[in-house]
């Protein structure tokens, strides 16, 4: 049954940490030269949403045992990651970019490393293998009694790869309730369009005959996420039911006029002045947003 009272006020703190959380990883995409901005950027409500509000989870303690598990499976996308990380007092902005990717002294990767960074859950870079990990640390939540959820965000374009239909069918078949699976359909991969280079659609059609209970919202819409993420059922190991699938339907570059919708922003730097332009364009959508909540 859900429930529509959602709490304004929580929305406008998630929309201004959204837009400092943005504004903070152009800087550093720009400082340590090479990121995958398209991607990073659409993924930010939610992110926000869940660290900041939704997960059960305390930065003070990242290995905290009773923590709530995110499992980041587009590991590319790192560096929103490590952005809230920063904004949470785990790393300084500076620490970070002098330990990216040293040749002797590296803490921080492209791709995310748990044995370097503990707030880190799972290791990151081929795709693919997120979503089977998330299915095993549910499993074994089951195994030891534990009533944390395990959060788990892919890719649209990850889905091609073919280990994750079968983690989808086996945690349909586990009815694990305790896993929540977020896909983030920003419609773009490396080299165009996913209804071009893999389609996907219809998707909640598929996950539905895989036994998930489906959700489906405007993942940028601050409100929308507040919604699908506050509905969400407590998590219990004793529970057997369909686990939760997120489709939230994002547009790579969000926020970034000439970023959005374009392929070629799924990797790479970004120059001086490309970043000045990027910071005026997230602070003019920001401001628009703000007028009109």
């Amino acid at each position: 049954m859900y429930e529509y009272n959602i709490d304004i006020n929580t929305v406008r703190e998630l929309e201004d940490k959204a837009y400092k959380i943005r504004h903070d990883l152009l800087n550093f995409i720009y400082r340590i030269g090479m990121g995958h901005l398209g991607g990073e950027l659409s993924m930010v409500e939610m992110a926000v949403a869940l660290y900041y509000k939704y997960m059960n989870y305390d930065p003070k303690n990242p290995k905290w045992e009773e923590r709530d598990r995110f499992v980041l499976s587009k590991g590319h996308c790192s560096e929103t990651l490590y952005t809230i990380f920063s904004d949470m007092g785990m790393f300084t902005m500076d620490h970070m970019v002098e330990h990216f990717e040293t040749l002797d002294t590296a803490q921080f990767g492209m791709h995310s490393n748990r044995k370097y960074v503990p707030a880190i859950e799972v290791s990151a870079g081929s795709l693919g293998h997120g979503l089977p990990i998330a299915v095993g640390m549910a499993l074994g939540a089951r195994l030891q009694k534990k009533a944390w959820r395990t959060f788990v965000m892919v890719g649209d374009g990850e889905l091609a790869e073919g280990t994750n239909w079968e983690a989808i069918m086996a945690g349909g078949h586990h009815e694990l309730g305790n896993l929540v699976l977020i896909i983030d359909k920003n419609q773009l991969s490396m080299t165009g369009f996913t209804r071009d280079t893999m389609n996907i659609d219809p998707l909640a059609d598929k996950l539905r005959a895989f036994n998930w209970d489906v959700r489906e919202f405007d993942g940028n819409d601050m409100y929308a996420v507040c919604e699908a993420l506050q509905n969400l059922p407590p998590s219990s190991w004793e529970s057997r039911r369909k686990p939760i699938c997120l489709i939230s339907n994002t547009v790579k570059g969000r926020d970034v006029d000439f970023m959005e919708y374009n392929w070629k922003w799924h990797g790479g730097g970004i120059a001086k002045e490309q970043l000045e332009e990027a910071l005026e364009s997230i602070k003019k959508r920001y401001e628009q947003r703000r007028s009109v909540r």
